[in-house]
């Protein structure tokens, strides 16, 4: 890390330490105080300079290189509001419009998104079909003149109730090939026909203020031709390019909760007495400090390695996949030792273990489940055992 780059992200570490976290009790609570005191955490942030770091400068980004959004990352990740705090939640769909989206449409919802201003959602998953096989899609978008028709039916549309707009994943031509059937299209959520129909309440995620996990519908639903994103008949590859860098995003911020959790294991260990001795006395306690230790140090090296990777200009499928299947199990692992040396006290909420585990347990499944990452290894590698990452080193 450059000088100038360690101050900012020593500035982002004292933002979540001393704003972020302390204001977790007044936001877990997901009304209107908790809307307020986001908002105030994110005019902050804004003033102090850390505000959307990792997008790129052209779209009104900091313009970090990956290697150093990852570094980030690491530290925003500290918080389960952190992402959103500093304005880093907006990414995925951020480059997604920046790559693709028309003069027009960049004006008006990719500058404000970049800006916090407003909030985005995007309908891939469907209740009728399996979600991680894109190329199943059921939802459909018909031209009528100089309109789009669209009747969809979605669920896990993340923030859709409190978005402005649903980039929504439908059939456009049903008999092109399996992975030119599917465009992109962007909905208003004020149009009509666009229905919430519930919040679909999910482990761990429980906190409206993020935006729920949502099911929607959309019947006979009108939109401008013009709010086609990108090519039609390219919904696939928007699709995949979008969920790639929000899978390496999320084992970023992982990093951030294990090292969180495991400073609750240590501390909590140190002050702890029973049977005779500190916990951290105990051969059992020094065991998971020790693996927990072991289980953060690899990640993080291979969390930056597939940063490398982005950086040079590589789509790293196999590394995103690797420390995604990976990653999610040394999370899971990390906090529950935590919350085991904890005793009783662990499951309650007077630590933020409880709700950590929650939530690394749906990180198995969210932007591809294991099997299917595993899979897509095993077919890349197998084919070919040189495409393996470490042959590149």
């Amino acid at each position: 890390m450059t000088e100038s780059f360690e101050d900012v992200r020593e500035r982002v570490r004292d933002f979540i330490d001393h704003e972020v976290i302390p204001a977790e009790p007044v936001m877990d609570r997901g009304d209107g105080a908790a809307t307020a005191q986001l908002e105030s955490l994110k005019t902050e942030a804004k003033s102090r300079g850390i505000w959307a770091l990792g997008h790129p400068a052209d779209i009104g980004g900091g313009g970090r290189t990956f290697m150093e959004t990852a570094l980030l990352n690491e530290v925003i990740g500290r918080s389960f509001y952190g992402q959103k705090a500093v304005g880093t939640w907006s990414m995925q769909d951020s480059l997604m419009l920046k790559e693709n989206a028309s003069d027009e449409q960049r004006e008006r919802w990719l500058k404000p998104l970049v800006a916090g201003e407003i909030r985005s959602s995007v309908g891939l998953t469907e209740p009728e079909v399996a979600g991680s096989d894109p190329t199943l899609i059921a939802s459909t978008a018909v031209l009528d003149g100089d309109e789009w028709v669209v009747n969809a039916h979605k669920w896990f549309t993340t923030g859709a109730n409190i978005a402005a707009f649903t980039t929504v994943f439908a059939v456009t031509d049903p008999d092109a090939d399996r992975h030119r059937r599917v465009s992109a299209i962007i909905v208003p959520t004020d149009s009509p026909g666009y229905q919430v129909l519930r919040a679909v309440p999910t482990l761990g995620t429980e906190r409206t203020i993020m935006g729920d996990h949502c099911e929607i519908r959309l019947t006979d639903v009108r939109v401008p031709v013009t709010n086609l994103l990108g090519e039609r008949g390219n919904g696939f590859v928007i699709g995949q390019r979008r969920l790639g860098p929000g899978r390496i995003f999320h084992a970023m911020r992982w990093l951030g909760q294990m090292e969180r959790a495991f400073e609750h294991l240590v501390e909590y260990s140190q002050r702890r007495y029973v049977h005779g001795s500190m916990l951290s006395e105990k051969g059992e306690i020094q065991a998971f400090i020790a693996e927990s230790a072991m289980d953060i140090f690899y990640h993080r090296a291979a969390v930056l390695e597939a940063a490398r990777a982005v950086d040079s200009g590589s789509l790293a499928r196999m590394e995103i996949s690797m420390i995604k299947v990976r990653g999610a199990k040394l999370l899971h692992d990390v906090i529950d030792r935590a919350i085991q040396a904890h005793g009783a006290l662990g499951v309650t909420p007077d630590t933020p273990l409880e709700a950590m585990y929650r939530r690394a347990r749906y990180a198995r499944i969210y932007d591809g489940p294991d099997e299917v990452h595993r899979y897509t290894l095993a077919r890349l590698i197998g084919k070919d055992i040189s495409k393996a990452p470490w042959y590149d080193v």
